[in-house]
């Protein structure tokens, strides 16, 4: 019981917000999110069932300062490569500044943007496991260029434009600004029980349950060497789905025997990373 369990997967992500109407046209109007619950100032947005955002607002909080940790992107998994282009050309059409790039890692095609308040925000969709590559236990991942014109010329239909909320769309991985990875390392794989799966040295690890390429990654591209964070606008809460209520006691207890003060409500067990990041871990609902 000291790994999570393979089919651990990523919930919502809660972000602290100055303007929510803002922020809730962005995810939305543009990313094509569905308000999904809406009372007391927190709007959750997603598809289906799936919640994807929490927005609360925080309109009393600053903007963290310049390489501090925190987020560095949510990532939003859409299952078809129609969704992804659809959600493409929603925010670049809507938000045509917000675009900082585009990638295809090989085992994923991916668009980064950036929202009103600051934060970065992914979507990307997965190619089949089966084209996957593994060597010695470490997956290939790549930075190749992807032209977004072109991809969407190839994926986007007059349908997928009328109607941008078809298919699903979740958060298929977190990724955090921290102040080194050698912690990170220690405390998200020994301690929380993720698996590495890659490692750029000095740079950034990437950890995952079940053989995925990332559930959780940290990176210090932007914040080597920050501390603790101070409460900002920004990051939340991140949200883990474990199974069952077993592997909520285990992870309870592998982190109390790390001495990691948790708060354990024999349902959701929650605890901070070593930058303050809080992280929650609970059963699908």
């Amino acid at each position: 019981m000291d790994q999570l369990a393979a089919d651990t997967a990523m919930g919502p992500v809660t972000l602290l917000v100055a303007d929510l109407d803002a922020e809730t046209r962005f995810y939305r109007d543009a990313v094509a999110l569905q308000v999904l619950t809406e009372s007391n100032g927190t709007v959750t947005l997603g598809r289906g069932a799936s919640a994807v955002m929490i927005l609360e607002h925080s309109p009393e909080l600053k903007h963290a300062a310049p390489h501090e940790a925190g987020l560095f992107h949510t990532a939003i998994l859409f299952d078809t490569e129609r969704a992804l282009a659809a959600a493409v050309y929603s925010v670049a059409q809507k938000y045509p500044h917000s675009f900082t790039g585009s990638s295809d890692h090989l085992v994923s095609k991916a668009f980064y943007f950036t929202d009103p308040e600051g934060n970065g925000v992914e979507l990307y969709w997965d190619r089949d496991r089966s084209l996957w590559s593994w060597t010695h236990g470490s997956l290939e991942m790549g930075t190749v260029y992807l032209d977004p014109n072109a991809f969407l010329q190839e994926n986007l239909t007059d349908e997928v434009i009328d109607n941008p909320v078809d298919g699903g769309a979740v958060v298929g991985h977190v990724h955090l600004s921290v102040g080194d990875t050698a912690s990170a390392q220690e405390f998200y794989v020994t301690r929380l029980g993720f698996d590495q799966t890659i490692e750029i040295p000095g740079q950034a690890v990437f950890v995952s349950a079940g053989g995925y390429h990332h559930h959780m990654a940290m990176n210090v591209w932007n914040s080597r060497g920050a501390g603790r964070r101070a409460r900002t606008l920004g990051l939340g809460r991140v949200d883990i789905v474990v199974p069952t209520s077993d592997d909520i006691g285990a992870l309870g207890e592998r982190m109390k025997h790390y001495g990691v003060p948790t708060r354990d409500d024999g349902q959701t067990v929650s605890f901070d990373d070593p930058w303050a990041n809080l992280i929650t871990v609970t059963t699908p609902r």
